[in-house]
């Protein structure tokens, strides 16, 4: 079973080459962030002939959540508990039994937070103090879960071509990290550090020649619940996806299950 993430920084523009890469991969599930449309105008169809079964959480120009998935869903949910008031698509999760088992997977996109001086950055930490909450319960189902996606989140200065260059950024300050951590601590595994202990990038921007100079950071992220953690194979980043023409400035980042 191979379960993937990949912000595809608006699923329109950038639309030839997800169904490429899904072609070339054929992975059985992908999560997507910053979809960027709504439900409406999603291009559902050009997904559905390649068999996956397509459910989403969409936001005009902003935002943006789907699940692609080659095996049927039994449960979908949308929207990130614990405020009624936020209306920003960020949290999808998808419900699926397979030969071994039900299994679980949601996917984010994690509040950006920048600039840290504006009102994004209080919101991005109040989010992640929902999400604690909603995977704090998630865990207690004791089932394979895997919580994926685009967390804004450098977790450690081995994850950026430049640590110093980003600390106090919103992806990179105290009260980010402290908050991740405790996610951490309710007992989910880092799938790309549970295989590995290098440099490994999953995000690179557009300015300064960064893609050329490998001046990346991890922002993509798997992490599992012990029963998902138990199956897990091994992690893959795509990184020639990044080399594409017309790409986004992430790369899908995969996981290999033996569900």
């Amino acid at each position: 079973m191979r379960i993937a993430t990949w912000n595809v920084a608006g699923i329109r523009a950038h639309i030839g080459a997800l169904l490429e890469w899904l072609r070339q991969e054929k992975p059985d599930i992908v999560v997507l962030q910053e979809t960027k449309t709504v439900d409406e105008t999603f291009p559902r169809l050009e997904l559905e002939a390649l068999g996956y079964n397509v459910e989403v959480h969409g936001q005009k120009g902003w935002n943006g959540v789907a699940i692609l998935s080659l095996v049927p869903f039994d449960e979908v949910h949308r929207g990130l508990p614990g405020d009624d008031a936020d209306e920003q698509a960020r949290l999808i999760e998808g419900v699926f039994s397979l030969e071994g088992g039900v299994v679980r997977v949601c996917g984010i996109y994690l509040p950006n937070g920048n600039p840290v001086d504006s009102e994004k950055f209080p919101y991005k930490l109040a989010w992640m103090e929902r999400l604690h909450s909603f995977v704090e319960q998630r865990l207690s189902f004791e089932e394979p879960f895997i919580l994926l996606g685009d967390f804004n989140l450098i977790p450690a200065p081995i994850d950026a071509h430049n640590p110093d260059g980003w600390w106090g950024d919103a992806l990179f300050r105290p009260e980010s990290l402290e908050r991740f951590r405790s996610l951490l601590n309710l007992g989910l595994v880092d799938a790309l550090r549970a295989v590995s202990l290098e440099p490994n990038y999953t995000f690179w921007d557009f300015q300064a020649g960064a893609w050329r100079r490998n001046a990346g950071i991890r922002i993509d992220h798997l992490l599992l619940s012990p029963q998902a953690a138990d199956r897990l194979e091994n992690v893959t980043v795509h990184k020639d996806v990044r080399g594409w023409d017309k790409p986004s400035d992430h790369v899908p980042v995969e996981g290999q299950f033996t569900f």
